[in-house]
């Protein structure tokens, strides 16, 4: 074998080893993707069975018109802000890219990383809009809630993510945020963002007396809540592999630092397991002990890439035990969360954005300075203002339009009856020896006793 020949030979490996590499890493985010779906079955389920059963229809219906209008919009819009705008409103030369006719938004063969990154940012974008949807249940239209949604997933939270959850942004060159597993661009602008809605939507007919005191408003079926918070915890892990890189040989954060799977495993999981026992011991209560697996996840998102395991499960931990403090405060101040999102994710989003800047300050990061406490909070003062004012601007806005609450009327009868055309439980009302074998009713029919 000559020179050439051996040197041929080994360009052709070098080909197959790097083009292994860009199949190893598209199937991985394909998967992250699939996995990333159950967080919406998780909020389907959660949300309808935290509404009244008058309402369980219209609860579950918002979460699947919010995943198909964010599908199209994002990939309209969505992806260019999050290319175009790292800098701050200066449109980058990157943009380009992620415009709907540019060559890499399409079937492209030299292309194997815009579409896998398009889809998992997607999923991003609808997850962010999804936890604005329990908060504004059994009272909210859901055309203005689909509008909301729309702003929300595509355009708002992905400003943030390309000011502060891009190697680039500048939230992390001139101030040095960490935010690895987005606390503050996805759960801390949605969280804010549902804090405006909330004001202008106003709290359900019942919620609170004439002196100030809450009634409670229970939903339909605990163990369907229950189950959809646990599928959220699942599809989280789809969520937090989606927010690291694979270079073949490593794997990196989104702002380039390195890290490890094995980083986020350890601290995933003692996160969910921190934030669900602090929430327990505080209240008690079923609902909030599975809100607790979010409160931990967030708490510790921003540094799961630095933490050691003990030390997630206590920021997590004291997560757990403060949060639904805050959610009765809300209460207090005549918020109206019907699962307490606001709390869990935009307050529980300033708990993980600052807990990097008070324990890992002094951390490098590969553009712009170190982690410091000042950076982190003057982060987290953007991402909350980012989230709160277009929320509540938006949401005021259709509620002069009349297109943001339902009427009285059909409020108290339920949004099942007013925009669903089907029952979600045809046979509730109908006493059991009325049912015929088949499942269909029949008039009860007096019998002699038999002689």
């Amino acid at each position: 074998m000559d020179m050439t020949e051996m040197q041929a030979k080994i360009e052709a490996l070098e080909k197959a080893s790097a083009m292994a590499t860009t199949i190893n890493s598209e199937v991985f985010y394909w998967w992250c993707t699939a996995l990333m779906i159950a967080i919406h079955a998780g909020f389907l389920a959660y949300e309808m069975g935290a509404s009244r059963a008058k309402n369980a229809l219209a609860s579950g219906i918002k979460n699947i018109l919010a995943f198909a209008f964010i599908t199209p919009t994002f990939f309209l819009f969505g992806w260019w802000i999050y290319l175009a705008f790292p800098t701050g409103f200066t449109i980058s030369e990157a943009g380009a890219g992620g415009l709907p006719w540019s060559a890499s938004m399409g079937p492209n063969l030299a292309d194997n990383a815009s579409g896998i990154f398009w889809a998992c940012f997607t999923l991003f974008a609808a997850t962010t809009a999804s936890i604005m949807s329990g908060s504004v249940i059994e009272r909210i239209r859901i055309s203005g809630f689909t509008i909301l949604a729309v702003i929300l997933g595509s355009a708002v939270w992905i400003l943030g993510a390309s000011w502060g959850w891009h190697p680039d942004g500048w939230l992390t060159a001139d101030w040095g945020l960490h935010d690895a597993g987005a606390a503050g661009c996805v759960h801390m602008v949605a969280g804010f963002f549902t804090l405006g809605v909330l004001i202008n939507l106003g709290p359900r007919i019942g919620r609170f007396n004439a002196n100030g005191t809450v009634n409670d408003m229970p939903g339909h079926n605990m163990p369907m809540s229950l189950i959809g918070l646990m599928l959220i915890v699942m599809g989280f892990f789809g969520f937090l592999g989606g927010c690291i890189i694979y270079t073949g040989d490593t794997w990196v954060t989104i702002y380039n630092t390195p890290t490890t799977l094995s980083a986020f495993a350890f601290n995933t999981l003692m996160g969910v397991s921190g934030g669900m026992i602090g929430c327990y011991l505080t209240t008690r209560d079923p609902f909030w002990m599975m809100s607790g697996a979010l409160v931990g996840v967030i708490s510790s998102a921003s540094g799961l890439d630095l933490y050691f395991p003990a030390f997630a499960f206590l920021i997590s931990f004291a997560g757990g035990l403060v949060i639904p403090y805050i959610n009765t405060l809300l209460l207090k101040l005549k918020i109206d969360d019907a699962v307490g999102a606001v709390a869990v994710h935009g307050f529980g989003g300033v708990w993980g954005i600052l807990a990097v800047g008070i324990f890992a300050a002094g951390y490098p990061n590969i553009a712009g300075p170190e982690i410091s406490f000042i950076g982190q909070f003057k982060s987290m003062i953007v991402f909350a203002a980012l989230g709160f004012i277009p929320g509540f601007v938006c949401s005021f806005i259709l509620k002069q339009l009349k297109l943001l609450r339902t009427d009285q009327a059909a409020e108290v009868a339920g949004l099942d009856t007013a925009e669903v055309p089907v029952t979600a439980y045809p046979e509730s009302g109908l006493p059991a020896y009325a049912r015929t074998p088949s499942g269909i009713a029949s008039s009860p029919v007096a019998t002699a006793p038999a002689e």
